[in-house]
């Protein structure tokens, strides 16, 4: 039996970056199913910082957590873990109010967004189709800040391991006792009196393991494809471009562009896999809202964001099983909250004081706390 303070299960961006800070407060050991960490949904995702998408409590823990990626603490990684790039939202006219809507919520943390028009577009995106039929007004913001997933994965398991935590991999937990006591499929068991259930789209699995009441998780599959760009183009260059209607977006990524549907189709807790129906809709999306036409998918891919009915980032102690911790539901937003959930999971389970200056951008203790998702409450109003 081996024993720890913390027992963190999963090791995604959720569950690594906080047992990096509850290793300041005693051992924290890290089970993760498998190979290597973010392995289904941190890995997967485009990896990305701005004010476009989330609810309020999300833009919040966004803000906050800006700092740490734009002066990355000494020794947190060898390699810059972010870099700016550019992000815009676009809309026909019809869609002013949605963008209107938009404008508002994002001016709320910055003062740097602006309006531009179809000219200007196409300026930062020759690719972009404009004009009647298509884009004729966008939000931009230059503060966007392209962040480097496996940089990030990878520093926090730094700072794990030299607070003396442990990593684990290829430890697929297979029960669960109150106290805490896991064992996994190697056989192993381990115990400790704070059990972190950070496993993603899997987290109502373990709940259920433990005998804990399920939080309504529910997983979404996310399809991506990488598409080479026209010759000659410099897409280096370019934005990171959003459809206001939420139906597409690009990024430009070493030489090729990613481009998604924006999809969300419920799925249940595995390895997603693009299903070819989503690969030729995100083909198809590509070539309505540019000029681009589809010679050849490089790659394709699919990943999994689980969210609680809010939409809002959860953690906190089940009221019903003492030494239970939730962390779950970051969606699509885990790698640009994650300092902030990390420093809230440190005051939650650690017993530390609340982040300064967190509460003045909304974001209290019950707006992630996990019980207002069983009294049937939302902590924030709609996501985008």
């Amino acid at each position: 039996m081996t024993r720890a303070d913390f027992l963190v299960v999963g090791g995604g961006i959720a569950g690594l970056s906080a047992a990096a800070s509850l290793v300041r407060h005693g051992k924290v050991i890290v089970l993760e199913a498998e190979d290597a960490p973010g392995y289904h949904s941190s890995g997967r995702s485009v990896s990305f910082s701005h004010y476009g998408i989330g609810n309020a409590a999300v833009r919040g823990m966004t803000a906050w957590s800006r700092p740490f990626f734009e002066r990355q603490p000494e020794g947190f990684s060898d390699a810059p873990v972010s870099r700016p790039m550019q992000t815009l939202y676009m809309g026909d006219l019809d869609e002013l109010p949605a963008l209107q809507a938009l404008y508002g919520e994002m001016s709320r943390f910055t003062d740097a967004v602006e309006w531009i028009d179809a000219e200007r577009l196409r300026a930062l995106c020759p690719a972009v189709r404009t004009g009647p039929g298509g884009a004729e007004r966008a939000i931009l913001d230059p503060t966007g800040i392209k962040l480097d997933a496996d940089a990030l994965l990878q520093g926090y398991a730094r700072a794990l391991k030299a607070g003396g935590g442990e990593l684990l991999t290829r430890r697929r937990v297979e029960h669960v006792e109150p106290g805490w006591t896991v064992r996994t499929d190697t056989g192993e068991r381990f115990t400790a009196p704070v059990l972190v259930n950070a496993a993603g789209a899997w987290a109502d699995r373990v709940a259920a393991m433990a005998g804990v009441a399920p939080l309504g998780l529910q997983p979404k599959r996310r399809t991506i494809i990488v598409v080479d760009p026209p010759a000659g183009a410099h897409v280096e260059e370019w934005p990171f471009v959003h459809a206001i209607a939420g139906d597409f977006y690009m990024l430009p990524e070493a030489g090729q562009l990613l481009v998604s549907p924006a999809d969300e189709v419920d799925d249940e807790p595995s390895d997603a896999a693009p299903e070819d129906y989503d690969v030729a809709l995100a083909a198809d999306r590509l070539e309505r809202y540019t000029t681009l036409s589809v010679r050849r998918i490089a790659h394709r891919w699919a990943g999994l964001r689980s969210f609680v009915a809010d939409r809002t980032p959860t953690a906190g102690f089940d009221d019903a099983a003492p030494g239970f911790f939730w962390l779950v539901g970051q969606g699509g937003y885990g790698l640009q909250t994650a300092p902030a959930m990390a420093a809230i999971v440190e005051a939650l389970a650690a017993g530390g004081a609340w982040p300064e200056g967190l509460a003045a951008l909304g974001v209290t203790a019950g707006t992630v706390d996990p019980e207002r998702l069983r009294r049937g409450g939302s902590s924030q109003s709609r996501a985008t």
